[in-house]
């Protein structure tokens, strides 16, 4: 597989850039350590005299002929069933999906949008798949601020019309089955189809969830569907969606025109512009939208070649930001999640977000330097301000070629309800799709069986600094706001596929990606094995350490490093098929419900 790249720059770059490194980054011998927080302090103190327990793992799923993982055990049969009918890969996402839509609704749906990688065994190609969300034509850079110029309640604009785009997903899956589908459009639709008329049974992570979200501000229909008799639905309830059913057999029929047009387009409109805050989507809006096909994102790593997806999302970039400027380090000489291992991805990851944060955004509305970004001899030099000992702290945007002067955003928050599916059909053909609705059950609001999404808050709320200089990331008609999804394939040093991956999890996704390729390529861990290492991320910010697991006991070593140790809950959803010589190996992530299946 050939893409834009090349590794022959590598060996003379490092070397020529030592003397750069010791001007940019002098060596520290002793770090100024940086006080635990007290949540962090309280649970090492909770931990002792034992540390943490690991998560425990899943085990490995292996297959001679094909594979689907999906986050959802009745979503993997429905691709599963696609790939034993002679199915592609592409059939078997599509069927996935529209199941996914109906039993994890928090995470993604036909109100939503997504990010697909597609690779084509028979022609050695990758391609990208864009059908996020875009911005009503009557959206203006001050949307998401009040009548005082501030920024709103991030609440606030989730539950507003304001916050849902023009919904991607279907025609980018129908996009997609045009140009790699083998089974008909209407027989992908049938598994969906027959759960939302006959019933799924609620399980405990969406029961969970809906009680969590029992005082949002749910449209009448959603509230008697998800909260009968008031309260969330009980595990194990049959859920039965007869609209939704009803809106899958139209467009099964009909193709996404009976989806943007007609009918469907009306109540999706209609749901808009009902208050709280209505907002401005239009039928026209909806009749305009257009997926788009592209060329992926791809760099090499050591000698792999990674692929991802481009702006607007800013994964695949980021993701191979990180990695190109952690290379010079030979990650394998340390064990899984040692100290200096992960001070390193913190330190690339600070340098990587925080030119995300200035430069990607929709690269049709902004010149976004995707080139630069991952240009080895630029992060080679942004390499060399990584000190193997101490933190940088907050790091600052670089100048990658080919950048003009952005301002940097105001801080705000990047929810995380989103799916992940990875699949290799017979003939080695593949497909890493990332769906989303943003916030879990995304805006809420409601329209012919599923949920709108609120992706436009993926905007920065605040378009202009105090200079009036603009933000990449701004409000503008038409635009697609930027994502952090990042499905991923990797290639062997023989080009022949070797990997198939990606996650949910909001801004963080990039950092799980990340961090489970270093342990596949780097560590030589099977795909379960790196999906269940306990998860460190940093954002340019506070170096976060997942809550419960034995990484909590490294929080002192990152500490006098000058780290800034955070706890969190990282619920990712990571996914991962490896391709070898003795067939396929999958891996779940145990932290979310989702399995691996193959033949």
């Amino acid at each position: 597989m050939t893409g834009a790249g090349s590794n022959g720059w590598r060996q003379a770059g490092w070397l020529a850039l030592a003397l750069l490194a010791g001007a940019c980054a002098a060596p520290v011998s002793v770090c100024a350590p940086a006080a635990l927080d007290p949540e962090t302090a309280a649970e090492i103190a909770r931990a002792a005299p034992e540390p943490a327990s690991a998560i425990v793992a899943q085990r490995d799923v292996t297959a001679a002929r094909h594979m689907i993982v999906a986050a959802h055990p009745l979503a993997a049969e429905a691709d599963l069933a696609m790939l034993r009918q002679g199915g592609s890969a592409v059939d078997a996402a599509i069927a996935a999906e529209l199941v996914l839509g109906l039993v994890e609704p928090q995470s993604s749906g036909l109100g939503g949008g997504a990010f697909l990688l597609h690779y084509d065994a028979e022609t050695d190609v990758a391609a990208a798949y864009d059908g996020r969300e875009t911005a009503p034509s009557g959206a203006d850079e001050a949307m998401f601020l009040d009548a005082a110029g501030n920024a709103l309640d991030f609440e606030t604009a989730v539950e507003s019309g304001r916050s849902v785009g023009v919904p991607g997903l279907v025609a980018m899956l129908e996009l997609a089955h045009r140009n790699y589908g083998r089974l008909p459009w209407a027989a992908l639709f049938g598994p969906a189809i027959e759960l939302a008329d006959n019933g799924f049974p609620v399980s405990e992570r969406l029961h969970a969830l809906l009680t969590d979200y029992a005082d949002a501000s749910w449209p009448d229909a959603a509230r008697d569907y998800f909260y009968p008799d008031g309260n969330a639905a009980p595990v194990g309830t049959l859920l039965v969606n007869q609209a939704y059913a009803a809106t899958l057999r139209r467009i099964a029929a009909d193709g996404s025109a009976a989806f943007y047009e007609g009918e469907i387009a009306q109540q999706m409109v209609a749901a808009v512009a009902a208050d709280p805050m209505p907002g401005g989507l239009a039928v026209g809006d909806l009749a305009r939208y257009e997926p788009i096909r592209t060329q992926p994102v791809c760099s090499d790593y050591r000698d792999y070649r990674i692929c991802g997806v481009g702006p607007p999302s800013s994964g695949g970039v980021t993701t191979l930001a990180i990695l190109g400027m952690i290379e010079r380090f030979d990650m394998g000489d340390f064990p899984p999640n040692d100290p200096e291992a992960l001070h390193l991805l913190a330190e690339a990851s600070r340098l990587a977000f925080a030119d995300r944060a200035r430069y990607l955004a929709d690269d049709r509305y902004v010149p976004v330097p995707t080139t630069g970004l991952i240009d080895p001899p630029y992060l080679a030099a942004r390499s060399a301000l990584i000190d193997r000992q101490c933190s940088m702290g907050e790091a600052a945007a670089g100048t990658p070629p080919g950048a003009i002067a952005m301002a940097t955003p105001t801080p705000q928050r990047e929810p995380a309800g989103t799916t992940q599916i990875s699949v290799v059909d017979d003939d080695g053909n593949a497909v890493s799709l990332t769906a989303s609705i943003e916030t879990a059950f995304g805006s809420r609001r409601w329209a012919a069986g599923f949920l709108l999404n609120n992706q436009l808050t993926d905007f920065a709320f605040v378009p202009r600094d105090e200079y009036g200089k603009a933000v990449a990331n701004r409000v503008e008609p038409g635009k697609r706001p930027r994502s952090s999804m990042a499905p991923t394939l990797v290639f062997a040093p023989d080009g022949a596929l070797h990997a198939v991956l990606g996650s949910p999890g909001g801004s963080r996704i990039i950092a799980y990606v990340a961090q489970t390729l270093v342990a596949i390529l780097d560590w030589e861990l099977s795909p379960q094995e790196a999906i269940d290492l306990p998860h460190m991320t940093n954002r340019n910010g506070t170096t976060d350490l997942e809550a419960g697991t034995a990484i909590v006991a490294l929080a002192p070593k990152l500490a006098a490093r000058g780290h800034e140790v955070w706890l969190a809950a990282m619920t990712s959803g990571i996914n991962a098929i490896v391709i070898g010589t003795d067939g396929l190996e999958g891996g779940t992530d145990p932290r979310r419900e989702g399995v691996a299946l193959g033949d």
